[in-house]
C-alpha cells in the first residue's frame, strides 16, 4: 500500500521536565515551546486524526539543547512508523561520537540549526572546517543533514555540498525566500541556483504555504518553478507542527490546496516519496 502522507518536520515537548530538562540552545526557549507544546502522544493522535502515516520527528534544540533523549525514547516504540532527526554539536572534538551514539540510539536523521526565532542574523558554522568530520560521517552512515540556513550561508553550504557529495543536505523551509516580486522571483534566484548540486533537497513547510499567495506570488508560477528546477523527487513536507500557529488539520490542507496543480505522480514524492528516500526506515 502506498503511504498517503509522510511528516518529516514536527516537533515534540515534554510536560516532564524532570525527565527531559530543559536547556535551549543559546540560553532562549522558543515561544512555541512553551506556549503550545504538544507531546509525542498529542502528535501521534493529530496525524491519525488528519490521515499523517509517519513522520521524522525533529528534535527540538531550542528546548532541548543536544540531548535528544525525548525523540529517542519516544519514537523507540514504534520504529517503522517514526524516524528521529537529532542535534548534535558537529563542530566539538566528540561530534562524530556523539552522531554514532545517536544513530545507535535508532535515529536517523541530523539537523543543524544556524538561525532562527531565537537565533537571529546567521552563525558561522557551516563555515568552521571543525564541521567536516561530522558532515562527512552524515554521508558514511547515510544520515541526510537539515540545514535551517539564511542566504548568507549559502557559500559555505556550497563548499559542503561540493566536497562532500555523498552527504545529503535538506534545506528547511526552502530558506523562505521572498516571493512577493511574482514570476520570475528575483528574490528566489539564490534557492534555484542550488539545484544544481543533486545531493541537495528541499523541505516544503507551513512556512511556505502560509506565504503561497504573498504579493504577486502564486503556488503555480513559484513552485512550479521549484519543481521545474529541482524535480519533485528532492522535495518533501514537513508541518512544522507545533511551531506553526494553525492546527495540523489545516497545515494539511495547506499543502493539498499547495500542490494541487501538480501531477499526480509529483504530488506522490512530495508527500511521501522523498520522504522515504531520506529515511529508509519510513519505507512500506
Amino acid at each position: 500500500m502506498t503511504t498517503r502522507l509522510i511528516d518529516i518536520h514536527p516537533h515534540i515537548i515534554s510536560p516532564d521536565t524532570a525527565r527531559y530538562p530543559l536547556d535551549p540552545l543559546g540560553g532562549e526557549r522558543s515561544g512555541w515551546s512553551a506556549t503550545r507544546p504538544a507531546t509525542f502522544e498529542q502528535y501521534a493522535a493529530a496525524m491519525d486524526a488528519v490521515g499523517i502515516d509517519k513522520a521524522a520527528i525533529v528534535h527540538s534544540s531550542t528546548t532541548y539543547g543536544f540531548d535528544n533523549s525525548y525523540v529517542a525514547d519516544s519514537i523507540a516504540a514504534q520504529p517503522k512508523r517514526f524516524a528521529g532527526v537529532y542535534s548534535v554539536d558537529m563542530l566539538a572534538p566528540d561530534a562524530t561520537q556523539k552522531i554514532r551514539y545517536w544513530t545507535g540510539r535508532g535515529l536517523a536523521g541530523l539537523r543543524i540549526f544556524t538561525t532562527g526565532s531565537t537565533m537571529p542574523g546567521q552563525a558561522p558554522t557551516l563555515e568552521d572546517p571543525a564541521l567536516h568530520p561530522a558532515w562527512s560521517l552524515a554521508g558514511e552512515l547515510g544520515i541526510p543533514v537539515c540545514v535551517q540556513i539564511t542566504k548568507a550561508a549559502i557559500p559555505a553550504l556550497e563548499k559542503l555540498l561540493t566536497a562532500f557529495p555523498q552527504t545529503l543536505a535538506i534545506v528547511d523551509h526552502m530558506m523562505k525566500p521572498d516571493i512577493s516580486s511574482g514570476p520570475p522571483y528575483a528574490g528566489a534566484q539564490h534557492l534555484f541556483d542550488l539545484a544544481r548540486f543533486k545531493n541537495l533537497y528541499l523541505k516544503l513547510s507551513s512556512r511556505n504555504t502560509e506565504s503561497a499567495y504573498a504579493g504577486k506570488a502564486t503556488p503555480e508560477t513559484f513552485f512550479g518553478r521549484v519543481v521545474q528546477e529541482f524535480g519533485a523527487d528532492r522535495i518533501a513536507w514537513g508541518s512544522n507542527f507545533p511551531a506553526a500557529e494553525d492546527s495540523l488539520a489545516d497545515i494539511v490542507k495547506a499543502l493539498k490546496d499547495y500542490i494541487a496543480f501538480l501531477p499526480a505522480a509529483d504530488q506522490h514524492w512530495i508527500m511521501a516519496g522523498t520522504a522515504q528516500k531520506l529515511y529508509p526506515v519510513l519505507k512500506d
